[in-house]
C-alpha cells in the first residue's frame, strides 16, 4: 500500500475527484508537539477527492498524534475513529516476509532454497518451474510468476458488481490460486526482470505452512502479534465480518469511478491468503513498522537483506520510498475491497505513519505521506506530479480498483 496504483486489466488505473455528501469535518487529539497541519489537510483532501473517510495516525518524538476525516458509514454519517480496524490488504506481505527471515536466521531453510524443495509441483505448467523459482525471488517479486488477480475471469468474478455479490462469500484455497495463475505462462525468467505478483506472497505462505507445519496465520500470530502487543491485528482466514470498532467499506465494483458506492465490508479475505487478507489499526502497524526496522523482529544481517532493494525500491515485502524532501521511509501500502492502506516509517523507527482510506476509488494516500514528513501541504489534482516519480511503493491488486494489497 501511497500509492499508485497497479490495477488489473478490468481496472481503473486513475482516481477522479468526486463529493461525498454525507463527509464529516475532520476531527483529532490534539498534536502531543509535533505540527501535523500538513497532514490534516492531506486527509481532508483525501476526502474532497471523493473518499468516504479516512483515518491516521502518526508518532514521532513529540508523542502520538491520531485524526480522521469524513465519515466510516455513508447511511449514517457516523465518522472514522483513530481505533478503526480496517482490512490492510498487501500490508500482509511484510508480516509474511518477516516470518520467512526470521526462519531463516533459525536455520530452518534458506531464502536461496528453490519453491519446488519446499512445494514440489505446485509451481509448475505453461513455462513456470518452481525448481529455478528461489523463496527470495518470491519476496522480491523477481520470480516472473503470473498474477492470479490478473486473470480476467478472476477479476470479473470477484472485482466487478455482479460477481462479487454472487461470490463473495466463496471460500478460495491458496492451492487455487497457485493452479489459476499456472494456467498463464510466467511474465519472464526467473530472476530477469521484476513485477509484482500476488501469487508470490500465496506461495511464500504456503512454504511458511510447509516449514512449520501450522497454518501460516499462527506463525504470523506467535511471532508477531503477541510478542508486540498488536491487539487489533488478526489473520482472519475466512471470517467474513470485521472486529469492532471498524467503519464500513465501499467500492465501486465497476471498471470505472463513477456510478454507485456498493457496501463491500463483508467479504471472505480467503481470495487474498498471505498475498493480502490480514486486518490491523494504524496505531498497529506503526507499531509493527517501527519494531521491524529497530531490529526488534528479525536479526541485523536478515534486516540487511529485506532493506536490499532493486531499482524500483522494493526489498523483501518492504518498500523504500524517497520523498521529495529527501527524507527516505520504509514500509508498504495495501488495497482490497473498499479499503486502501499505508504505513511507513523512517530506518531509525522514530517518525512514523499509517493510514486507511475506507474507499478504494479514489484519494492520494501519496500526499498524506509527504505532508506528514516534509510538511507540504497536498496540490490539487491536475496540478499533482505524477507520484511514481517521487513515491514508489507499489500497491498491488486486490481491490477493485486496486489492489491486493
Amino acid at each position: 500500500m501511497s500509492v499508485r496504483m497497479t490495477r488489473t486489466a478490468l481496472l481503473v488505473t486513475t482516481a477522479v475527484a468526486l463529493s461525498v455528501a454525507l463527509a464529516a469535518p475532520a476531527v483529532a487529539a490534539p498534536p502531543v508537539g509535533g505540527d501535523h497541519e500538513a497532514t490534516r489537510k492531506a486527509i481532508e483532501a483525501a476526502v474532497g477527492d471523493g473518499v468516504p473517510g479516512v483515518t491516521v495516525t502518526a508518532k514521532d518524538g513529540h508523542g502520538t498524534w491520531s485524526a480522521t476525516a469524513g465519515v466510516g458509514n455513508l447511511k449514517t454519517g457516523k465518522p472514522r475513529s483513530a481505533d478503526d480496524r480496517y482490512r490492510v490488504g498487501s500490508i500482509t506481505k511484510t508480516f509474511v516476509a518477516t516470518v520467512l527471515l526470521q526462519l531463516e536466521a533459525e536455520g530452518r531453510l534458506s531464502l536461496d532454497d528453490t519453491v519446488e524443495q519446499w512445494l514440489p509441483g505446485v509451481v509448475r505448467g505453461n513455462g513456470h518451474d518452481g525448481g529455478r523459482i528461489t523463496v527470495r525471488q518470491l519476496l522480491n517479486h523477481t520470480s516472473g510468476i503470473f498474477n492470479y488477480t490478473a486473470d480476467e475471469d478472476f477479476g470479473r468474478t470477484y472485482f466487478l458488481k455482479d460477481g462479487f455479490f454472487e461470490h463473495r462469500y466463496d471460500t478460495k484455497k491458496p492451492e487455487e490460486l497457485v493452479a489459476l495463475a499456472m494456467t498463464h505462462e510466467p511474465d519472464f525468467e526467473p530472476g530477469a526482470s521484476w513485477k509484482y505478483s500476488n501469487t508470490n506472497y500465496v506461495v511464500a505462505g504456503m512454504v511458511i505452512e510447509k516449514v512449520t507445519g501450522r497454518p501460516y496465520g499462527d506463525a504470523i500470530r506467535e511471532r508477531i502479534i503477541k510478542p508486540l502487543h498488536l491487539t487489533a491485528t488478526s489473520v482472519p482466514g475466512t471470517r467474513v465480518t470485521m472486529p469492532r470498532p471498524s467503519s464500513r467499506a465501499y467500492a465501486k465494483l465497476a471498471e470505472t469511478t463513477t456510478g454507485p458506492t456498493y457496501d463491500v465490508t463483508e467479504l471472505n479475505p480467503s481470495l487474498a491468503y498471505a498475498a493480502g487478507e490480514m486486518i490491523s489499526s494504524s496505531a498497529d502497524l506503526s507499531r509493527f513498522y517501527t519494531a521491524l526496522l529497530r531490529g526488534r523482529l528479525i536479526p541485523r544481517e536478515q534486516l540487511a537483506e529485506m532493506t536490499t532493494t532493486g531499482p524500483n525500491g522494493y526489498g523483501l515485502g518492504l518498500i523504500k520510498t524517497e520523498l521529495s524532501c529527501g527524507v527516505t521511509v520504509w514500509g508498504h501500502a495495501g488495497g482490497i475491497h473498499g479499503s486502501l492502506s499505508e504505513a511507513v516509517t523512517t530506518k531509525d523507527g522514530r517518525h512514523s505513519l499509517a493510514l486507511n482510506l475506507n474507499g478504494d476509488w479514489a484519494g492520494d494516500m501519496a500526499s498524506v505521506v509527504e505532508a506528514e514528513f516534509c510538511g507540504k501541504a497536498p496540490v490539487r489534482a491536475g496540478n499533482r506530479e505524477d507520484s511514481d516519480t517521487k513515491h514508489r511503493v507499489h500497491s498491488d491488486v486486490m481491490s477493485v480498483p486496486p489492489h491486493i494489497g
